[in-house]
């Protein structure tokens, strides 16, 4: 990711459609299973820092720390004013055995570069998660929609939901919830990246860029649609079938700290 895509995301992460809709999305999956309480929260691949603020409502008087391999975007969560903030890699997390009580990843598993990287990662959260504790898994869906986005966003794999279910099975946790999101604009999104596939017509840089005023529609647009899915993940039997993004909420069973 360049300087300007750091940029992007911290001017964008409170109102762009996909950081507004895909947290109420997180909230509709993650609120049945964290009652109100005090938590240490991680979230691993913090970027700029908005998810952070975010998380606040499952910390109570607890802490959240953010840990992020890029020093770019961790200066910009240091200019939200957050100071828990670690520069490390998510394959190889300076913390203690069972220090957190809720770990996130947003769409953080998909740019380790190193083969087998998210493996790796997948087993450090599980080390550092504390017995019971849950963790939040987001990771881009379907290889064949690999686009110039991912090429600008450094993206290095792309999940079907059972390959992301089982690895972190692999990894020792037990699954709690998993469903895609982003599901109504999928085919949008397929018919766009995949046309520009089949005419050779490059698609290049990320796709989180601010709008044009006279297209601000589309913002609200997209936003509802994924309030709508939001609402609909509300009901603890509901899984999407298909969409943009793999999701699985998952647990560290008590008794286990290896």
């Amino acid at each position: 990711m360049q300087t300007e895509d750091y940029e992007y995301l911290y001017r964008l992460e409170e109102n762009f459609w996909w950081f507004a809709g895909m947290r109420e999305i997180t909230a509709a999956l993650l609120d049945p299973f964290l009652p109100p309480g005090a938590r240490v929260i991680l979230d691993v691949g913090c970027g700029t820092g908005g998810n952070l603020e975010w998380l606040a409502r499952y910390a109570d008087n607890g802490r959240i720390v953010g840990v992020d391999l890029i020093s770019t975007a961790l200066e910009f969560s240091h200019k939200r004013n957050h100071e828990l903030l670690v520069q490390a890699s998510a394959t190889d997390l300076p913390f203690a055995d069972e220090s957190f009580d809720l770990i996130t990843s947003f769409d953080v598993l998909v740019q380790i570069p190193v083969r087998g990287g998210d493996d790796q990662a997948m087993r450090e959260m599980f080390r550092v998660l504390k017995s019971g504790g849950v963790a939040f898994v987001r990771g881009a869906a379907y290889e064949w929609m690999k686009s110039g986005h991912d090429r600008a966003l450094g993206t290095e794999r792309r999940y079907k939901l059972n390959e992301l279910r089982e690895k972190l099975k692999r990894a020792g946790f037990k699954i709690l919830r998993e469903t895609y999101a982003n599901s109504l604009l999928l085919p949008a999104a397929a018919i766009r990246r995949l046309l520009l596939k089949r005419l050779g017509l490059a698609d290049e840089g990320s796709d989180v860029k601010p709008l044009p005023q006279n297209l601000q529609w589309i913002n609200r647009l997209m936003t509802n649609a994924l309030l709508w899915e939001a609402k609909r993940l509300r009901d603890p039997n509901a899984k999407l079938p298909a969409g943009l993004s793999a999701i699985c909420v998952a647990q560290k069973p008590n008794g286990r700290c290896d």
